[in-house]
């Protein structure tokens, strides 16, 4: 399928999406409507208020701090994952004795922690950051750790038989094989981010998308909350494609699946 069909699709999609909430919020049947507005508020509302945002810049201050939570927990809960997964795949008595701490600690739900962060790093950004460290932290560490652990015996065989030693086997087979499996779980990862760092601003901040949600939320202003959710949607997408650039560019020798012609 060509690039430009796909994203014909993709936008075809949001139309329909955006094609029905209007439908449902203005149109009746039987005298009711499906989506009354007091409760989805509409396209038009949520459209003008994300507009009145950019073009006023209230919004660009509450952007910029969830950005810097978003990201400082991104890349410390990466090289988190990516540190300790190696290390454990390395290490089969490590990971044996700490196999049911990891998992322990990995079932706490992670709202339950907010309040915890707040009150041992107070309510700056610091908090938002430890929430999302705990979300990005594991889903890099469990995939780092398997695609280490799925590396073919057949390869490293070969690779020891023409004198690889372990450095070197790091560097051009273990990472190689990780990489992948890493780059999939930045993509899931993109996202945990930027959801500790909200739920954290949410729970407890004076600024941030999360407290532009929040305080939209406490008047009942639907539609300021929808044009939150969007804002942040929109955001998400745009951190996820400058991922995508860094995978296309580190993992350029990976060769490009079959495409399915239709």
């Amino acid at each position: 399928m060509s690039r430009a069909r796909l994203l014909f699709l993709q936008a075809l999609v949001a139309v329909v999406a955006i094609a029905i909430w209007h439908i449902g919020t203005s149109v009746p049947l039987f005298g009711v409507k499906l989506l009354p507005p007091f409760f989805f508020s509409t396209p038009y509302d949520v459209a003008a208020r994300v507009v009145k945002w950019f073009v006023e810049g209230s919004i660009w201050k509450h952007l910029w701090i969830t950005l810097i939570e978003a990201m400082l927990a991104f890349v410390i809960g990466s090289l988190g994952g990516v540190t300790i997964g190696f290390w454990f795949a390395r290490k089969p008595l490590v990971a044996a004795v700490f196999d049911p701490y990891v998992k322990m600690i990995n079932a706490l739900p992670r709202v339950v922690l907010a309040p915890i962060f707040a009150l041992w790093l107070g309510l700056g950004i610091w908090s938002k950051v430890a929430l999302g460290v705990t979300l990005v932290f594991f889903i890099v560490f469990f995939n780092v750790y398997q695609g280490i652990k799925e590396v073919s015996p057949t390869i490293l065989s070969n690779a020891r038989m023409l004198g690889m030693n372990e450095r070197q086997l790091m560097r051009h087979v273990y990472w190689p094989s990780a990489l992948s499996w890493m780059f999939s779980s930045l993509h899931t990862s993109v996202g945990f981010a930027v959801v500790g760092a909200v739920v954290g601003e949410y729970l407890g901040s004076a600024a941030g998308l999360g407290y532009v949600i929040q305080q939209a939320e406490g008047v009942f202003d639907v539609a300021g909350v929808f044009a939150g959710m969007f804002v942040l949607a929109a955001f998400v997408i745009v951190i996820d494609t400058l991922v995508t650039a860094v995978e296309k560019r580190l993992l350029v020798w990976r060769p490009l699946a079959a495409e399915t012609r239709t």
